[in-house]
């Protein structure tokens, strides 16, 4: 029998959740099959899969010592070259300024060079993450950023404040994402409303009848317009796949070189292959929990220099 002390690091966890983490490499289902027969406990007591665990419980696995040994085996870090640029870092949380081209989580099971993985090299490197001291706990990023789209990338270090980002993401008012972009023609101020659907990977605006309808709000404030093109900030109000894409080549405003919702002739004339469009700016204004203490701090990403090129040539030439 294998007994663990729940510290701070792993507090207002859920039982299950927990058991996943911390035996990465059991086999599937093993982590249910045991909390069904009594082979987990709590403080003694038989346990449930969604009770929280606090800071101080004692879990009880019956658990052969190499059976343990084998299950919660950590591969070591892989270096990997970092190619983001650290914007804030404290003793919770990292923000990252993540290059266009590069993918926030691995595509296919070999893919050893994303987001998530040069994080964790990082945060070993600076010795903020051990895989074999914090087993249970893995840092990760609390939202993704499509492989093309550069900007400001959140994660959390420690599992509250992951938790409580988590949180924030999901009500749209304690954090405030605007994103820089170039979209066809002349684009007007305003807050602009829709409803949309997925399907196949790809997702498609619908009436909002729709029985699978999903409310999207997308507000846009125009910086500068071309003869053919509008350079603008967008603010999600809700958080759909591809919402800026999809939402304003629904108004017949694509975004500059999107492949997928994108305008083919406008790309040409640019000679752009992949969307323009940047997390510029993150502002904490009503933080929860751990991260109260971020309240009104606003952290910028830098544009890309392809992006501020093409700024100069469609914009200030004009």
């Amino acid at each position: 029998m294998k007994t663990l002390i729940i510290d701070e690091r792993h507090d207002n966890q859920r039982l299950d959740k927990y058991l996943k983490k911390l035996l990465v490499n059991a086999p599937s289902g093993l982590v249910h099959k045991m909390i069904r027969r009594k082979d987990v406990k709590v403080n003694g007591q038989r346990a449930k899969e969604n009770q929280i665990l606090r800071k101080g419980d004692e879990v009880s696995l019956f658990l052969y010592d190499d059976r343990f040994e084998e299950y919660t085996k950590r591969p070591d870090i892989v270096h990997v070259d970092q190619t983001f640029e650290v914007v804030h870092e404290d003793e919770h949380i990292l923000i990252v300024d993540k290059p266009a081209g590069l993918r926030t989580q691995k595509a296919t099971r070999d893919d050893t060079n994303n987001l998530n993985a040069q994080v964790l090299s990082y945060l070993y490197d600076t010795k903020s993450y051990d895989p074999h001291k914090d087993a249970g706990f893995t840092p990760a990023a609390v939202h993704r950023l499509d492989k093309d789209t550069s900007g400001l990338v959140l994660i959390g270090k420690d599992l509250r404040a992951l938790q409580d980002l988590s949180e924030m993401m999901k009500s749209h008012d304690a954090l405030k994402k605007t994103y820089v972009t170039i979209v066809k023609g002349h684009l007007s101020d305003g807050t602009y409303e829709a409803w949309c659907v997925s399907e196949d990977g790809r997702m498609r605006v619908v009436d909002k009848n729709h029985p699978k309808a999903m409310h999207m709000v997308t507000k846009v404030h125009v910086l500068d317009q071309s003869h053919d093109a509008s350079l603008v900030e967008v603010t999600l109000l809700t958080g759909r796949k591809h919402q800026i894409r999809l939402h304003l080549s629904s108004l017949a405003h694509p975004v500059l070189g999107d492949p997928i919702y994108g305008d083919k002739s406008f790309n040409r004339t640019y000679k752009r292959s992949t969307h323009v469009l940047t997390n510029e700016r993150l502002v904490f204004v009503e933080p929860v929990g751990s991260l109260a203490y971020l309240k009104g701090q606003t952290f910028k990403a830098t544009l890309p220099k392809a992006t501020r090129k093409l700024i100069s040539h469609m914009f200030e030439t004009k």
